[in-house]
């Protein structure tokens, strides 16, 4: 079973995002980026399937600027056998490239698309079953345990108050959550065995995609600052406060 992971390059989880003075997005310069964290749980799980037998290849695919292959680099060194960068310096919004995916899948007959269920930056959570509506594949969303067994997946999802399985038949799509698993840290030996992995890069232009953007940002502002904490001086108080001032028991 060949599996095709789609890994995006976004602002590192750690770094505090600044919104640019017009309002128009995050500022990017001198920003650190690292691989989609939903991406690295779905990296994780396809290369288990390796190790275990259950796949027989791992494809990362990116879609974006020429530095996405620092993040392509990041999955090969997880385990990933080979990667695919399509190479745009248009801006990318989930349905194109859900359509860039799209045109992949045709060229690389993938029995399973792992996905991350949404990026950080955006928080869209659209890419993964756009995909699959183009596809005409089968989805479950929100992954907390998958079993791929006789040409069959089930996917045990996290809904309100418990747990939903569900199985397809494969060819199909499955995107990640976060309790699927802990991605494993790259090591220094696999990190310099992922430099010598194939790594095609592929313009977005041979695939004949419209890329063209369905959705504008019309202004991005910060959250409220938080107010300074209060320090009570025991027990009694805080649980007056609660109940006279903040009102929530």
């Amino acid at each position: 079973m060949k599996i095709l992971v789609p890994v995006k390059r976004v602002i590192d989880y750690n770094v505090k995002v600044r919104v640019r003075c017009d309002g128009t997005g995050v500022d990017l310069s001198n920003v650190k980026m690292s691989m989609n964290p939903f991406d690295e749980i779905a990296v994780e799980e396809a290369v288990r399937m390796k190790e275990t037998g259950t796949a027989t290849e791992v494809v990362a695919v990116s879609c974006g600027v020429t530095a996405c292959q620092e993040t392509l680099r990041t999955a090969l060194a997880m385990g990933a056998d080979r990667a695919i960068l399509v190479s745009t310096d248009t801006e990318l919004q989930p349905l194109g490239v859900a359509k860039l995916l799209q045109a992949i899948c045709a060229r690389e007959q993938p029995q399973l698309v792992l996905c991350g269920k949404q990026a950080i930056d955006d928080d869209a959570n659209q890419t993964g079953q756009m995909l699959a509506a183009l596809q005409g594949w089968p989805q479950a969303t929100f992954a907390s345990k998958i079993v791929v067994e006789g040409g069959e997946v089930c996917v045990t999802r996290e809904v309100d108050g418990g747990l939903e399985t569900l199985a397809f038949t494969l060819p199909g799509v499955v995107s990640t959550d976060l309790r699927l698993n802990e991605p494993r840290y790259a090591t220094l030996p696999n990190i310099m065995k992922a430099k010598k992995k194939p790594l095609d890069v592929l313009p977005a232009s041979e695939l004949g995609v419209d890329l063209a953007p369905r959705l504008s940002t019309l202004k991005v502002v910060e959250p409220p600052a938080r107010s300074a904490g209060i320090r009570v001086a025991d027990v009694a108080e805080l649980v007056a406060r609660l109940r006279n001032e903040a009102k929530v028991i």
